[in-house]
């Protein structure tokens, strides 16, 4: 019966976040006193990709993984801002021990400016703005298992893909491209949503 009900219960979860509202999630600017949180380790940290261009949508439902002319690509400043990104997190000296990217080239080629080869291709991290309700599941159960889970000791999880994954588990559309979300996993039983940092933060943090 106790199984019974967690089964119910995580599923209506899932519907709840598939349907949520975004004007009810309330973003919290980060401050220096959340990247020194961050620094021991044990959170999990949401990057959404670099800068896009938007007038080249993704051939949905034609998109191709391995042909990244098919998806939404990076701009030249959006290649730029990940090279930024990975800079301003070594330079913060945030410790990244776990880093998934999503499948699409925006993703990819995102992770690999900011870390390097140091990434792990995960598929159901895929863009969910172009699924049905059904098709969403595997991504939003994934994306709520990376948010969870405990991280190694005294370092972070980093994850890079897309806004509308976040949109769909909690209602936080993160704007603009680059938006990084801070995320405390609790011992595998959820997460704890703990700060936003937006790639023109960084600067003011850093000083």
């Amino acid at each position: 019966m106790k199984k019974t009900f967690l089964v119910i219960l995580m599923t209506l979860a899932s519907t709840l976040a598939l349907a949520a509202d975004p004007s009810e999630f309330v973003v919290k600017p980060a401050s220096k006193a959340t990247l020194d949180q961050i620094r021991t380790g044990g959170y999990v940290l949401y990057m959404r990709h670099g800068s896009t261009d938007s007038s080249r949508p993704d051939r949905a439902p034609q998109v191709d993984l391995n042909d990244c002319s098919t998806q939404r690509p990076l701009t030249e400043e959006g290649r730029k801002l990940a090279v930024r990104l990975g800079e301003y997190l070594r330079k913060a000296a945030i410790p990244l021990n776990d880093i998934h990217s999503s499948p699409l080239c925006r993703a990819k080629e995102s992770a690999q400016a900011a870390f390097g080869d140091r990434f792990k291709i995960e598929v159901n991290l895929m863009y969910s703005g172009n699924m049905t309700s059904e098709e969403k599941q595997p991504t939003v159960r994934k994306t709520r298992e990376l948010l969870s889970a405990p991280v190694k000791a005294g370092s972070n999880r980093l994850i890079v893909a897309h806004a509308p994954n976040l949109m769909d588990l909690l209602g936080y559309f993160p704007k603009p491209e680059g938006t990084i979300a801070v995320f405390r996993p609790l011992n595998g039983e959820g997460f704890e949503y703990i700060a936003s940092i937006l790639p023109d933060q960084w600067p003011d943090l850093l000083k």
